[in-house]
């Protein structure tokens, strides 16, 4: 049976952690699947990891609906939760709407994510929510504000952590199934996570969110530089290019194809 946005609610009350991973194309998103993560996040990381940019900044929509309907088309039970990409949403709630509409109608996923819980943000939220449009709040670091933000640590301070519990807060407020809690003190995501009735999804953000997710990426070992919070549980770089510097070595050799691998 396919995960939803209910579901996700009942096990925080359960007490079971819920597992997201992101995906940014077909093989990768059926893998996971497969594999039985819970949520599959279309992440605007893509932008670095896949289409080899610095930031997340320069990513189109059109881009992103070309991978989310490529993911789309793997997944059988995973949630699927697409970003919306920068200057996609921040406008207005209108140019939310017609961001977020696209995503629903035209690549099959069940719900979209949106940075920031300021007021405006806020009522965004709760202007898609209204609309049937399932969304996935997200506070702390919010990496399309990397000019302003950089890629530190946000909520160190008592000011700025109550900035992120009150974010948080209104998010749920407005609607927000989840909340992606990114790069803040462990203290501060135990506190919003145990104020909050709706999941709380973290990164970087320590052991007492209600979920956890990793950039596949990096989780897999494929990243030119690993965060600081990030694990890597394989080495496919290495793996990868040893294959390829194989492959090319027996080419190169004579000894492929050669005996069951040559056609008859």
């Amino acid at each position: 049976m396919a995960v939803t946005t209910q579901q996700l609610l009942q096990w925080k009350n359960q007490g079971r952690p819920i597992v997201v991973l992101t995906a940014w194309d077909y093989a990768l998103a059926q893998l996971l699947d497969r594999a039985g993560v819970d949520a599959i996040l279309v992440g605007d990381s893509l932008a670095m990891v896949t289409l080899g940019y610095e930031t997340t900044l320069p990513l189109t929509l059109e881009e992103m609906l070309h991978h989310a309907k490529a993911v789309r088309r793997a997944v059988k039970q995973a949630l699927i939760v697409v970003d919306l990409p920068f200057l996609t949403y921040q406008e207005s709630y209108q140019q939310a709407m017609h961001s977020a509409g696209r995503v629903l109608k035209e690549t099959g996923a069940q719900a979209v994510k949106l940075e920031g819980g300021y007021p405006a943000m806020a009522e965004t939220v709760g202007r898609l929510v209204q609309a049937g449009i399932p969304v996935l709040g997200h506070v702390g670091l919010t990496p399309q504000s990397v000019h302003q933000l950089g890629y530190r640590q946000q909520g160190k301070t008592p000011d700025t952590g109550e900035r992120i519990l009150s974010e948080a807060h209104a998010l749920e407020q407005a609607g927000a199934f989840a909340v992606v809690l990114e790069h803040i003190p462990a203290s501060l995501a135990e506190q919003i996570t145990q104020k909050l009735t709706i999941p709380t999804i973290g990164i970087g953000a320590g052991p007492y969110c209600d979920g956890q997710v990793l950039v596949t990426a990096d989780l897999l070992g494929l990243s030119e530089r690993l965060p600081p919070f990030a694990k890597a549980y394989a080495n496919l770089k290495e793996t990868i290019t040893q294959a390829v510097a194989d492959f090319s070595r027996e080419v190169r050799d004579g000894q492929f194809p050669n005996g069951s691998n040559a056609k008859k």
